[in-house]
């Protein structure tokens, strides 16, 4: 399974901001769209991404405020990044070691879309869960033994 099965079935819609954004409105922004980051794009390049693990530190940065400064000062300037050719299980091993639960998907330098550890998990486990049924139905329409006398 690649990273573009993941996107076809999750859908194109995508939330961007630019650095210069006040974190606190991108922040009201996550929470009227319920998502976990915000693709920062700058002069139409991937400049950054924002997730809640940023805002977190906004907040721990302020001593508990979440402060008047931009995305800029707190977004991740450098996300890991994935193609529509990458491969789910390369994907699931990035994240892990990476500790990324979110990934811009690029094709060049065009943005197609973000995915999520939760994206990622439930594709596999909709495949297993397929790959399951066709086992099963396999097993059950197996053809009998005719006994040789």
């Amino acid at each position: 399974m690649k990273v573009s099965e993941i996107l076809q079935v999750k859908g194109n819609i995508l939330f961007t901001i630019t650095p210069d954004t006040p974190i606190a409105d991108a922040v009201s922004v996550m929470e009227e769209k319920d998502i976990g980051s915000l693709v920062v794009m700058e002069y139409g390049d991937l400049a950054g991404i924002l997730t809640f693990r940023e805002v977190i530190r906004a907040i721990h940065t302020n001593k508990g405020a979440l402060g008047n400064g931009t995305v800029r000062k707190y977004m991740d300037d450098h996300p890991i990044t994935v193609t529509p050719e990458t491969e789910v299980n390369e994907v699931r091993r990035m994240m892990l070691e990476k500790h990324s639960r979110y990934l811009p998907v690029m094709d060049a330098k065009t943005l197609l879309g973000v995915i999520s550890f939760y994206d990622v998990a439930k594709a596999v486990l909709e495949a297993q869960s397929f790959e399951n049924k066709m086992l099963k139905a396999y097993i059950r329409d197996w053809p009998a033994e005719q006994n040789e006398e």
